[in-house]
């Protein structure tokens, strides 16, 4: 996946593509992936890196939603859970079975969950999951030590998959790119092409060559998350189909939950729940949900919001963490339907809507992105009149080279970069598309939503590495320092 090769790709198309996918998050890749394994020639934009946005801001879970069970969705639920056991059999390397513990106080709440999750694995319809299960204090205790044991009753053990959403979609792009399509990052729509009243392409800046392109095709995919609204605008006034909610999570030492399994706190103060879930060494805590009015590239965790984990985690933990052990804060914000009601309460189902060559798809969440990729595809086919062509065998997702583990290792340890890892940013650069030092750190490997600090001592190795292989000066090796420790700062509760 070279981004030159993309390029001159782009370049020298003559007749215009199939589709055009403006949006390489999780939905514009899974988009992208389903087009050009059904044959037709596609390629996708985006206006920063694939999956830099809400993609790569998750709770790392393909789940049903056990949530979801006390408002009766069950169609919704159902339709997660088995959007979850797809994402097993496609990318077995790249998901893990996780256990979640919803710890009890009482009698009546352990047949209550016990019950909820009987429906959860009737839903699933799945074998290979394991089942729900009711589990003393001792082996509620022996799952997860730090747990409070005054009030404990016991608990109920359920399974959901645990993922890497920035590797995942990643891997997404990798697997696209293999059936022939062509994608790049660092390429904003800037405006739209039209035959008539019908859109027939987009206008594309290249940021990095800094010329524009002129990209037509026969149907435009707007997958663009929570700027979808934004897209549609550049056709003109149009009544929003979204609103968008935070969600922020907080990064803690492995040592405040140790073990494999993670813990459920089944109902918050604003009626959510809150995992605290075992990821890359570490604890991830999240997540919150607080309104917004508009979207932004880089929302940011608020003092309130880290405040409101940490105080959570305190009543079902031993140990109680405070703002300072906070390695790492990071929010995301979802898209979800243009509709009345608490941002709490809205389900995270998906929309699509066509007019006149464009195919929005907007909503939902990572678990049904294949879902909502197909249902976007058997759109923009019957919007572009294209005909059935002869179609790639369904993709299977690998993990990334254990290079890429070395490496995220070495730099959350503060270890000097060594001529391995200096390969490895070379291998990042050259095949994975990263443009910057953030694309590294952030997405490449996971080091700055594990460890701010950490990613902050590391952006001068990591810009002297990079800037080699993509051939850049002195003062570009500074200017990514400089932005990058800017960013690390807003990932700490002090900055």
């Amino acid at each position: 996946m070279h981004r030159e090769t993309m390029r001159a790709a782009l370049d020298a198309a003559r007749d215009p593509w199939d589709v055009l996918v403006v949006g390489g998050g999780a939905t514009g890749l899974g988009c992208a992936l389903e087009s050009a394994t059904r044959g037709m020639r596609t390629v996708l934009v985006d206006g920063r890196d694939f999956a830099s946005g809400t993609s790569s801001r998750s709770t790392k879970l393909f789940h049903g939603g056990v949530r979801y069970l006390r408002g009766g969705h069950f169609h919704m639920v159902a339709q997660s859970l088995k959007a979850r056991a797809d994402a097993r059999t496609m990318a077995g390397a790249l998901v893990r079975d996780t256990a979640f513990l919803v710890p009890v106080t009482n009698a009546w709440e352990r047949f209550y969950y016990s019950t909820g999750l009987r429906l959860y694995d009737l839903l699933a319809r799945d074998h290979e999951t394991p089942r729900s299960r009711a589990v003393s204090v001792t082996e509620a205790l022996h799952l997860a030590p730090t747990l409070r044991s005054e009030h404990l009753r016991g608990g109920v053990v359920y399974h959901d998959y645990q993922f890497d959403d920035a590797r995942f979609a990643i891997e997404l792009a990798r697997a696209a790119a293999a059936r022939g399509a062509v994608l790049m990052n660092y390429a904003p729509v800037t405006g739209l092409l039209y035959d008539g009243t019908r859109v027939s392409g987009a206008i594309v800046r290249d940021s990095e060559r800094g010329d524009e392109l002129q990209v037509r095709a026969r149907v435009v995919v707007n997958a663009a998350g929570v700027y979808a609204d934004s897209v549609r605008r550049l056709r003109g006034a149009v009544a929003p189909l979204l609103r968008f909610s935070r969600g922020a999570h907080i990064v803690l030492e492995r040592s405040f939950l140790p073990g494999d399994t993670a813990v459920l706190v089944p109902r918050t103060d604003d009626d959510r729940v809150v995992f605290m879930i075992p990821w890359r060494g570490h604890v991830l805590v999240g997540t919150t949900d607080v309104p917004v009015d508009e979207p932004a590239h880089e929302p940011h965790a608020t003092l309130e919001e880290i405040d409101y984990l940490l105080e959570h985690a305190a009543r079902y933990l031993t140990r109680t963490a405070a703002r300072a052990d906070v390695l790492s804060a990071f929010a995301g914000l979802r898209p979800l339907p243009a509709m009345e009601g608490r941002s709490a309460n809205v389900l995270r189902d998906h929309r699509v809507e066509t007019v006149d060559g464009m195919v929005t798809i907007c909503g939902g969440k990572w678990t049904t992105y294949r879902l909502m990729a197909n249902d976007a595809m058997d759109a923009a086919g019957r919007e572009g009149r294209i005909a059935e062509r002869a179609a790639h065998p369904a993709a299977v997702l690998n993990g990334p080279p254990e290079t890429n583990a070395t490496l995220e290792a070495n730099l959350l340890a503060g270890n000097p970069l060594s001529v391995a890892d200096a390969r490895e940013i070379t291998r990042l650069a050259r095949e994975e598309m990263a443009r910057t030092v953030e694309d590294v750190l952030a997405r490449r490997t996971r080091v700055l939503f594990l460890n701010a600090s950490r990613a902050a001592s590391a952006a001068r190795p990591v810009a002297e590495a990079l800037a080699i292989a993509l051939g850049r000066d002195s003062t570009w090796i500074d200017a990514q320092v400089r932005e990058l420790t800017a960013l690390a700062k807003k990932y700490l509760p002090t900055g």
